[in-house]
């Protein structure tokens, strides 16, 4: 039986590394309107390739002054290469070296006053590191770092906000019964949405990337604010299982969501309440958000830790295949709204031909 089960799961995996690479590129091309046989090719090994490459302070320096009138590109210039992402992995290291050195401060020293600094760091460690990545991978650059910031702590409290008031009014449980997880799935992550929803429509913001940015930062507000107040209910051993199990959770979330809430708008219109409802790549993305939150909540009777850990781990694989089916989409659209300027600007050179 273990040899029949080794062979099942080597024809399986062989199958999916053989066909991973096509299948998000074939879901972006019905999210996207460029033709069919102009694939964009996404691959892991070359999206975080620059992550171990050197790079210099300027480079970095580069990143932090994008978003202003002098320094957004023009359509024209907007990269469509590959995305590589690369300083959110020095944002990652900085905040956990933070770490570990605050928890040798309690630890070895047993200074109590690392237990503030711990739980923030703790928090902050990982959804933050992801919101840099996308910020990275925005390739518009149309989005400031006060902007980013100003979203992540104003926009991640304000959806705490929205959760707490939905609390209020429906009938939350304590059980962990499917029932009570769909519930908060659905209760957080209709908040985050319009939160997102009013950011996007605030900013004016039109592109795939935009969106996946918007929700990745006040997801990782949401978690950041959230994580730290499970501390006080469950003790600090809390933190050091819900900064890692982060790199799956809320700010995947949102950033799917953001995504969606772009792909449902009409171009250079805000999103509205009736695409809310009527806009299917909207629901689809949106009701896949609160599944993978409902499944993450889930604790399925009569079963161990293993089975748990598994669930995340299908979580955490699902949130980000759809994330790299909204980088496939976004590089679509960026090639998409190039092809389109070109044609309008030879379109008017050819009217401007016909007058003389």
């Amino acid at each position: 039986m273990k040899k029949i089960g080794s062979n099942f799961f080597s024809l399986v995996w062989t199958g999916v590394r053989r066909n991973y690479d096509n299948l998000d590129d074939n879901i972006a091309k019905h999210l996207g309107e460029t033709d069919a046989n102009s694939p964009v090719e996404i691959h892991l090994s070359r999206m975080f390739s620059d992550v171990f490459k050197r790079h210099s302070k300027d480079e970095a320096d580069r990143l932090f002054i994008v978003g202003t009138r002098k320094t957004t590109p023009s359509l024209r210039k907007v990269s469509s290469r590959p995305v590589k992402p690369w300083f959110f992995s020095r944002v990652f290291a900085v905040l956990a070296a933070s770490f570990v050195m605050l928890i040798l401060l309690l630890f070895l020293f047993k200074s109590n006053k690392a237990i503030p600094g711990l739980i923030f760091i703790g928090s902050l460690a990982v959804p933050f590191s992801l919101m840099m990545m996308f910020f990275e991978i925005n390739v518009y650059q149309n989005i400031s770092v006060l902007e980013l910031f100003t979203t992540f702590l104003v926009g991640g409290i304000l959806s705490l906000l929205v959760t707490m008031t939905f609390y209020m009014l429906l009938p939350i449980r304590t059980e962990v019964s499917i029932e009570s997880a769909l519930i908060v799935g659905i209760t957080e992550e209709l908040a985050k949405c319009i939160v997102i929803i009013i950011f996007i429509n605030m900013y004016k913001l039109n592109y795939i990337f935009n969106g996946v940015l918007i929700g990745a930062a006040i997801g990782a507000g949401f978690s950041v604010f959230e994580s730290s107040g499970y501390v006080s209910e469950y003790g600090l051993a809390t933190i050091f299982t819900r900064s890692f199990q982060a790199i799956g959770t809320h700010t995947i979330w949102a950033a799917i969501i953001g995504g969606a809430i772009i792909l449902g708008k009409q171009r250079k219109h805000q999103f509205t309440m009736t695409d809310f409802f009527t806009k299917p790549r909207f629901l689809i993305f949106f009701i896949i958000a609160i599944c993978l939150h409902t499944f993450w909540d889930w604790d399925i009777p009569n079963t161990g830790i293993d089975i748990s850990l598994l669930q995340e781990l299908i979580d955490v694989i699902i949130g980000w295949f759809l994330i790299f089916v909204m980088i496939d989409a976004g590089l679509r659209e960026v090639k998409t709204l190039q092809g389109q300027q070109i044609v309008i600007h030879r379109t008017k050179k050819k009217q401007l031909v016909k007058k003389r």
